[in-house]
């Protein structure tokens, strides 16, 4: 069993991929069958190629982007990072309810994820952040 401290590395792994954008990375952080629920879109995937998917969708509409880990705390097998995403709205953002062209404008959203552990790598993540902020700062909303 991993400590707290390794747990919080494990987690990070998955937001220091996305930040660079390596997908193998991405992949290599993940079981297999992870999950990845997206409070603030309301998607749910399961499995690595669906999870890089869905990453690679954010990095085009917003290919600066970066997570910075401003909090996290770990208890067992349970992860919780608190997250600024900032990055400029330079590419088509796909949504439910259709493509948000580029704005040009830059935004910076609060957000909370979850992660449980299994061995060394990431099995579930939960991702809250505050969608309204975001397209009120790109100027969707």
């Amino acid at each position: 069993m991993s400590t707290d401290a390794e747990n919080i590395d494990i987690a990070k792994q998955g937001i220091e991929a996305f930040n660079n954008g390596d997908w193998d990375a991405v992949k290599a952080a993940f079981t297999a069958d992870a999950t990845y629920n997206e409070m603030g879109t309301g998607r749910v995937i399961t499995g690595t190629d669906g999870i890089v998917e869905a990453l690679q969708g954010w990095k085009t509409a917003f290919p600066d982007v970066t997570g910075t880990v401003t909090n996290a705390f770990a208890s067992g097998d349970q992860v919780s990072l608190e997250i600024s995403w900032k990055g400029t709205h330079t590419g088509p953002l796909e949504t439910p309810g259709g493509t948000i062209e580029a704005s040009g404008k830059e935004q910076t959203t609060p957000a909370l994820m979850t992660v449980i552990i299994e061995g060394d790598k990431i099995a579930e993540q939960r991702h809250y952040f505050d969608m309204l902020t975001l397209l009120t700062q790109i100027g969707a909303a």
